[in-house]
């Protein structure tokens, strides 16, 4: 097998490359789908010239070719082929090119994701939509976005979780408004989480990890060995995101019985979010018996997240004087 030589696609006309996207039969090497990345507008024209020449199968199998790159690359954008492709005629499509845009926090996107998530007619574009609205509630909350932009998108997703519209939707709004303060978010996370479904539970728990609110850690605490593997997956997360240290020994419980890889990178990074000398020991031991090499790298980071989250949890400490805090409350 002849290797692939990355200078070599680099050199690449991008018109052969467009051609060779047209080819059922050919695979596409990293280096070609990076060239992907930032187009100009004169390779995005041509592209676009391409794309309904393109066999939807392999309309669909270029997009999550994208979309593993971008999970693994941080140096990739597809902002504008994203942006180009949501007016596509497939949903599938539709909603590939919404998760292109997962990276992007451009608050003139909001009014863009909202109409897909008010008007698109098919349910996977309106769902993939409400993640990504999230992302800007986010980003309201940490006070890098305008306070009315934060309210507009939390008004459309309040519009979807409140009901009438699919289920799946509805949760998907639910997880998105998990990073807002809003107080009517409470009762509808609440509302989810005693549904007797599964799917409504896992929601619950996704928006609890969002919310930084402690009144939600007994609830995810009683999750994290659900026999339910989504429900197991969520609740691992959002312990780590509300750093429930009473949480710490039940993960390292978990760890050693848990089959499924996603549950378990999961529970490895929420320990290092916690905190811990037993959740260094525990991730210690699991680095000196690692042999595969992306395991081994993911261990290390978690190890150098858990010595960040230590740094920090004692610099809260310090920085908490008693003595300091009376002598005020007398003062006022």
């Amino acid at each position: 097998m002849s290797k692939v030589d990355p200078d070599k696609e680099l050199r690449t006309p991008f018109q052969f490359i467009l051609n060779t996207l047209r080819e059922e039969d050919k695979d596409f090497p990293r280096p070609l789908l990076q060239r992907f990345s930032d187009l100009d507008p004169a390779s995005l024209k041509a592209f676009l010239q391409t794309w309904p020449d393109l066999t939807l199968k392999r309309k669909k199998l270029f997009l999550a070719s994208l979309l593993s790159l971008l999970d693994s690359d941080t140096l990739v954008s597809f902002d504008a082929l994203g942006r180009a492709l949501l007016s596509d005629p497939d949903a599938v499509v539709r909603a590939g090119a919404l998760r292109l845009l997962s990276e992007s926090d451009d608050p003139k996107l909001i009014p863009v994701f909202i109409d897909i998530l008010q008007k698109d007619p098919e349910i996977q574009p309106r769902t993939a939509a409400a993640i990504l609205l999230g992302e800007f509630v986010m980003l309201g909350e940490l006070e890098e976005l305008p306070h009315e932009q934060q309210r507009f998108t939390e008004q459309a997703l309040l519009s979807v979780a409140a009901g009438g519209e699919p289920a799946e939707l509805q949760r998907g709004a639910i997880e998105a408004l998990g990073y807002s303060s809003r107080p009517e978010v409470e009762a509808l996370i609440a509302s989810a989480f005693h549904r007797q479904d599964p799917d409504w539970i896992k929601s619950a728990i996704v928006a609890m990890g969002r919310s930084n609110d402690e009144r939600w850690e007994d609830d995810v605490l009683g999750m994290l060995l659900n026999e339910d593997l989504l429900i197991r997956r969520a609740a691992v997360e959002a312990a780590g995101q509300l750093s429930i240290d009473d949480a710490g020994p039940i993960l390292i419980r978990l760890l050693e019985d848990e089959d499924d890889e996603q549950v378990i990178s999961a529970a490895v990074w929420s320990l290092s979010e916690i905190g811990g000398e037993d959740a260094r020991i525990y991730l210690q031991s699991m680095l000196d018996r690692a042999t595969d090499p992306e395991q081994i790298d993911f261990i290390e980071d978690a190890l150098d997240n858990l010595t960040f989250t230590d740094e920090m949890n004692q610099f809260d400490l310090m920085a908490y004087d008693p003595e300091t805090d009376d002598e005020e409350e007398k003062e006022n």
